[in-house]
């Protein structure tokens, strides 16, 4: 039985054992009845230029303990998987599409239980992804199939691997326990805003698949899946680019928030699809060291704090203008998988000490922006790129301005204190004639609003490249109860590309969700 005690501040320098003193002191338990202590998230608090270390400590009680009337004080019970194996056949191996982190997880409970999977990855394993992705980085040469947005891991193998999740579900403990068990280091566990590091992340993937391989699931990579047999309103087979037809009475549909040509595949074969909110924009950078002194002043580079992160947001009516993705001494990388288009991403390794900070700044837009077509928002996107490609010099390039001139409207013609990290270079531009005006405007009112916050951050040498267009799925796949998809038994859409998930521990989370569902469901082969 694990005791929770939350909102402990502390000051910059203090011992564990100062704030488990202040933790026990709280709930008011005897320390006869602790079986174990520790620290659960350690957050920073810099409102007001006063810095405090706020954290939350679990205590392991030997025996259960009442507590009333103390709402920092939460009794939980321990998660732990202890599922019973369904009666149901499988006439063949569960296929899993996609090798991000909902198919992975996916694949792991499964593998967990006895189950066999077969993962279909249309990208590369890692080892191979990297180096496509570096190629493309120094020569410009874009691999469609391997990339940043395609490959083992998914996309966030490339965004810094961070874990920060809104949702509030058990699960989440299981999935960092899981990276840690892999090679992740074990602050991830206790971190309010947790990392792995691009860096690290990579090798974790490897140690992942390995694990995996090793209890009986197959992985077959470099092969799209083109089809899904689907007859009778029954998932049949999948049939793969390589020109195999695997058959399959469960398959999880696992696929990133950039598979386009599958989402057109799937409005085909009539599987039930709808048009979700999702978010365009650029990317910021500034100066690491700007940042750190403005979270946090006389206290920047204090080695309790690290490189400082900030999160800025605006309400307007039904649309918003939000930071996303920040990387705290970080870069941004060229993250297109089309042809002739721009996209950008952010990523910092686990150190966190490049010279700048980034983030995504990033506008609402809603179904009705895009047009009356269940697939137009990905034609909105696509065309946004595209404009970013032109804008850049049709060399893959980036356009890049100083957000101040983005704001009064004018082109940038030399860069002050802040070089832009993109790595396919950076042309001048003015995003003013690449976004929609309905983006351009509310991003603006954003800027101001959040130079409010942080002076100097919309107004002096703030650097935008763009555009960011792959946020999340512009797309939902309709599944039941029993998370299949409407109108296909046996398939099963999860993660961020089916439109459940938003980022890797949420999808993580939804992969074990449609893995818990099938084990309770069907016997093991």
């Amino acid at each position: 039985m694990n005791l929770f005690v939350s909102g402990i501040k502390a000051p910059l320098g203090c011992t564990e054992e100062d704030v488990f003193k202040k933790a026990i002191k709280t709930a008011k338990i005897s320390s006869a009845n602790i079986k174990d202590i520790f620290i659960h998230k350690k957050s920073v608090d810099a409102r007001k230029g006063n810095i405090n270390l706020v954290y939350s400590v679990c205590i392991n009680l030997i025996n259960k303990e009442s507590f009333n009337n103390i709402p920092s004080v939460v009794l939980k019970e321990e998660f732990d998987y202890k599922l019973q194996p369904g009666n149901a056949l499988l006439s063949e191996r569960p296929v899993i599409i996609g090798a991000g982190p909902a198919g992975l997880f996916c694949c792991h409970l499964l593998c967990e239980y006895g189950f066999r999977p077969i993962v279909i990855e249309r990208g590369s394993k890692t080892e191979k992804r990297v180096a496509d992705v570096e190629n493309f980085f120094k020569n410009r040469i874009l691999d469609t199939e391997s990339n940043v947005q395609f490959g083992e891991g998914g996309a966030g193998t490339f965004s810094d691997g961070k874990l920060v999740t809104r949702i509030n579900d058990p699960r989440c403990d299981y999935v960092l326990d899981l990276f840690v068990k892999h090679g992740a280091y074990e602050e991830i566990k206790h971190l309010a805003k947790p990392h792995i590091g691009t860096d690290n992340l990579r090798k974790i993937i490897i140690s992942l698949r390995e694990g995996l391989i090793s209890k009986g699931a197959d992985f077959i990579f470099n092969t799209a899946v083109e089809d899904i047999d689907v007859s009778g309103g029954k998932v049949r087979g999948v049939k793969l680019s390589n020109g195999e037809y695997i058959t399959a009475d469960a398959v999880v549909l696992a696929c990133g928030h950039s598979a386009r040509d599958t989402y057109k595949m799937l409005l085909k074969r009539g599987i039930g699809m709808e048009k979700k909110p999702f978010s365009v924009g650029f990317r910021i950078e500034h100066k690491r060291r700007f940042i750190d002194e403005g979270r946090y002043g006389k206290y920047a580079s204090h080695p309790d704090l690290g490189a400082a992160e900030y999160q800025f947001s605006l309400r307007k009516g039904n649309r918003g203008c939000y930071t996303f993705c920040m990387c705290p001494g970080g870069s941004v990388v060229a993250a297109s998988s089309e042809e002739n288009g721009v996209v950008t991403n952010g990523m910092s390794d686990y150190s966190r000490n490049a010279d700048n900070s980034n983030s995504a700044i990033a506008a609402s837009v809603l179904p009705e922006d895009t047009g009356a077509d269940v697939l137009s928002g990905i034609e909105f996107q696509r065309k946004l790129e595209r404009a970013a490609y032109i804008a850049g010099g049709s060399t893959y390039a980036a356009p890049v301005q100083l957000s101040k001139d983005f704001i009064k409207g004018e082109k940038t013609f030399c860069l002050s204190s802040v070089k832009p990290s993109y790595p396919c270079g950076y042309e001048f531009a003015d995003f003013n004639n690449i976004l929609p005006p309905f983006a351009a405007e509310i991003l603006k009112e954003g800027l101001l609003d959040f130079e409010k916050k942080l002076r100097g951050f919309s107004l002096g040498d703030g650097v935008l490249s763009g555009v960011e267009t792959r946020t999340s799925a512009p797309i939902r796949i309709l599944r039941g109860k029993d998370y299949s998809a409407i109108g296909a038994e046996g398939l099963y859409p999860a993660g961020e590309g089916a439109g459940y998930a938003g980022g890797i521990t949420s999808a993580a989370v939804d992969g074990l969700k449609v893995a818990e569902y099938l084990i309770k469901k069907y016997k093991s082969i």
